[in-house]
């Protein structure tokens, strides 16, 4: 492993967690053909691909192969996980289920953004322990935070020029990775259900070869914010202290005119 390497994932998952303030640590992602030799296989199959988000975030750094997402259909298409014909059948049946309960439109489904490379393995981790370089980085933040890095995705020309998306969650690691682009998520039930996910947090996505750049916008970003807070904090309380002293000049006047 390359030490020089090491350090910039180090210092860029370091970086990220302090300007933003984040509770878990930025995740990376990296999909590879051949078994990775030096780390564990995950111990067992999650309920979800986005479990081991949840994992990743907790400090273990491990890979899956493609049936370890049998579990998640729908994280197997986004994935471009080959799936053996029962595990077919489970995903028509839950896209069918979805369908009937008014969550999506069956005409949608084509359209969910998948990898184009067919899935061989996939890298979990925290980004600042990651043996090598991932294909993307997943925070997991507020809104706040998340408008910080939005704001810094977009002066660096790397944001994605779509709406957030909602269901499901794990498309927006396809859409960052095929785009490019940052991508953000407010994330879906299935995903706060299996990442514990708070109804305040939501997600963003960044591929690794723009996230230097993104960061170096993220400083600038988070010190404008702080200097901006200021400003407005005080012209907040500066505009209310003019209001409250005109709504006090009528009083003033009818006492006046009773002397």
């Amino acid at each position: 492993m390359n030490k020089t390497l090491s350090n910039k994932r180090t210092k860029y998952g370091e970086s990220l967690k302090e300007l933003l303030g984040l509770d878990t640590n930025p995740v990376g992602i990296g999909f590879v053909d051949k078994r990775p030799q030096d780390l564990p296989r995950v111990t067992s199959p999650g309920p979800a691909s986005c479990s081991y988000w949840k994992s990743a975030t907790e400090g273990q750094i491990f890979y899956t192969e493609a049936s370890d997402h049998y579990h998640c259909p729908i994280g197997a298409w986004t994935h471009h996980v080959e799936l053996p014909s029962a595990v077919e059948s489970e995903l028509e049946g839950m896209v069918e289920r979805m369908v009937a309960l008014g969550y999506i439109r069956k005409e949608e489904v084509p359209h969910i953004p998948r990898r184009k490379q067919v899935f061989g393995f996939v890298v979990y981790g925290p980004l600042a322990n990651l043996p090598e370089d991932p294909d993307v980085v997943l925070l997991r933040g507020s809104a706040r935070q998340l408008m910080l890095m939005t704001e810094a995705a977009t002066a660096a020309g790397a944001i994605l020029e779509m709406a957030p998306r909602g269901r499901p969650t794990c498309a927006i690691i396809p859409l960052s990775i095929e785009s490019g682009r940052v991508a953000v998520s407010f994330a879906c039930i299935g995903n706060r259900i299996y990442t514990g996910a708070q109804d305040g947090e939501a997600y963003c996505a960044i591929p690794f070869t723009c996230l230097e750049t993104v960061l170096r916008e993220l400083k600038t970003v988070v010190c404008a914010n702080s200097e901006l807070e200021a400003f407005h904090r005080a012209r907040l309380t500066m505009l209310n202290s003019a209001n409250s002293d005109c709504a006090q000049v009528p009083r003033d006047q009818t006492i006046l005119s009773g002397l």
